[in-house]
């Protein structure tokens, strides 16, 4: 195995970055080393063409890899276009905000793990931590097409769009109540979806099924509505796991319990943190000394900085990262980009 090239293999893991997220990268890769396996393949899938810092130091992992085959990275770009070209208004309120072409296009690049390097693998996005063993997971696959773990079931409002009058029409409301799952861990085999698959599902949503897709997220959409629709077999485990042994993942959960650099439910431990919901502007801010408050920061900073000999001392008082006049900054430095793009 070389740091440039993939290599095939049996079982692995994919990450979705770009130098955006890189202070949250090493921390993933190095719970990865260090909770999981310090020979477990990753395969690092580029969000878009900003990743030089990023490839710089993930040369220092040896089983960490880039996914750069320029052609399937194409194909699944050319499948999610086609596919918000058949949606009545994605492209329009993109515009409006000021958004040319797809929104979020680097995110659909996740579906390139299916055509990938390994034949078994779990995708993950780049602000997670691993806790445990990822057994559990990678055996699950030995009886199911499509792994999950995750809670996202409970808000059917970030997946689909559930104003859509023909919602239930494509899938029976029970499906909807009890089947859908977060795209930012997940677990499936290579050619889990064919060619032919592809444009069957791609007809159907040219023909009005596109109406029912969340385009303010787009990509979990897409890769929900994949699984849904060509029934293949999907497990959840957060739905099938003995109530003692099921544990939360999400960052906004407050009643973990962190012992030896390991997050505990109820005395189970977590196999992963998703720290959804928080930006990674706080991570790099963070990283960059300025003492930003957010759910299990301290967690972050262990894995971030595992391989250096000291962590960066936080400077200022500490700030709340979900306080309102932060975020009203953010609002004015997001609207401002935004007038400049549109003036240019």
């Amino acid at each position: 195995m070389t740091n440039g090239t993939p290599y095939a293999a049996e079982k692995g893991v994919y990450i979705l970055a770009n130098d955006i997220v890189l202070d949250q990268l090493i921390a993933l890769i190095n719970s990865l080393e260090q909770n999981v396996s310090p020979t477990l393949p990753i395969c690092v899938v580029p969000y878009d063409d900003n990743t030089q810092q990023s490839r710089q130091a993930t040369k220092a992992y040896p089983q960490v890899t880039w996914f750069d085959d320029t052609t399937i990275l194409a194909k699944w770009e050319a499948f999610a276009t086609k596919i918000w070209e058949a949606h009545p208004t994605a492209f329009s309120e993109w515009r409006e905000r000021g958004v040319m072409g797809v929104n979020r296009m680097g995110m659909h690049r996740r579906f390139c793990c299916f055509d990938g390097p390994f034949n078994q693998f779990i995708y993950l996005d780049a602000d997670i931590l691993a806790m445990n063993s990822f057994d559990l997971i990678f055996d699950s696959l030995e009886e199911h097409a499509f792994v999950t773990y995750d809670f996202q079931y409970k808000d059917l409002s970030h997946v689909f769009n559930v104003d859509a009058p023909n919602l239930t029409d494509v899938f029976e409301q029970n499906r909807l109540n009890t089947e859908i799952f977060c795209a930012g861990l997940f677990a499936s085999h290579k050619g889990a979806f064919t060619d032919s698959m592809l444009s069957e599902l791609l007809a159907s949503l040219q023909n009005g099924d596109a109406d029912i897709l969340y385009h303010h997220g787009p990509d979990q959409s897409i890769l929900n509505y994949m699984v849904l629709k060509s029934d293949i077999d999907a497990i959840n485990l957060s739905r099938t796991l003995s109530p003692e042994k099921r544990t939360g993942c999400c960052v906004t959960s407050p009643h973990f319990v962190e012992k030896d650099n390991l997050l505990f439910d109820k005395g189970e431990q977590l196999i992963y943190l998703h720290y959804i919901g928080i930006s990674s502007r706080f991570f790099r801010q963070v990283c960059a000394r300025k003492n930003i408050l957010f759910p299990y920061r301290d967690l972050f900073l262990h894995y971030r900085y595992l391989k250096d000999s000291e962590q960066p001392v936080l400077i200022g008082d500490p700030i709340l990262y979900n306080q309102p006049i932060l975020r009203k900054a953010q609002r004015v430095k997001r609207a401002v980009r935004q007038l400049m793009t549109t003036t240019q």
